[in-house]
């Protein structure tokens, strides 16, 4: 049983181009402290859906949306995401995936058995600083195995950070900026402190960027990446 932590019916800027549903898987095995889903990402929220509800549900969307994106949560941990692919496409819509690329195996098994159409990555700091901020332990390998698979996938595809300090600063966006000069396109979002997943560790310095400080990351990102922008 797919554990869903919510269905949008529609969105206008979740699937680039297309107006799609959302369906929200629960669960995730990062800890940001930004989450803006804190109640997804600790699995607090599950729905269980048969395939058959879902099949349901999306025939009640056709001809009203365009697309099909599956967010989280950390979608790659539900052993029935390809399963959730192929009855998404047999019901004649693309699907967008939005991952943090802990998975990188996961990811690549998508690609090359065409379940997706569109990806979105978050990469939350330089690969080498993620533990201990978001995990126990190192998973730089993983995030460069990810980045890598969807680089070298021909899919349509994006990254994204969310701008915090001190998580972000200019040698940090510059090194993901290096990494993925590559990429079709990457998207800045600045944070915002409403419901988020540990809100102790902005009681401090850390927070969001001034709109010139955000201005200053983008240019440092445009040196590298072809499509930079500020969401």
């Amino acid at each position: 049983m797919l554990k869903i932590g919510g269905l949008q019916k529609n969105s206008f800027i979740d699937y680039p181009g297309k107006i799609s549903c959302v369906i929200f898987l629960t669960g995730c095995n990062y800890f940001c402290p930004y989450c803006h889903n804190p109640e997804l990402a600790r699995g607090e929220v599950v729905n269980a859906f048969t395939m058959e509800q879902l099949v349901d549900f999306l025939a009640g969307r056709k001809g009203l949306i365009d697309g099909v994106a599956i967010s989280g949560g950390e979608p790659t941990l539900q052993d029935e995401l390809p399963d959730l692919c192929q009855v998404i496409h047999q019901q004649g819509f693309p699907v967008k995936l939005d991952t943090n690329g802990s998975r990188p195996a996961v990811l690549q098994n998508l690609i090359e058995n065409r379940l997706i159409d569109y990806v979105a990555m978050d990469i939350k700091t330089d690969p080498n600083r993620y533990a201990p901020l978001f995990h126990k332990t190192n998973h730089a390998d993983r995030i460069m195995g990810s980045i890598q698979a969807i680089i070298e996938s021909g899919l349509p595809h994006e990254f994204r950070t969310t701008c915090v300090t001190p998580i972000i600063d200019e040698s940090v966006m510059e090194t993901i900026s290096r990494l993925i000069d590559r990429a079709d396109r990457y998207v800045l979002q600045n944070f915002h402190s409403n419901r988020v997943l540990n809100p102790d560790f902005f009681s401090g310095a850390a927070g969001g960027f001034t709109e010139d400080d955000m201005q200053n990351l983008l240019k440092i990102a445009k040196k590298h990446v072809r499509q930079v922008s500020i969401r």
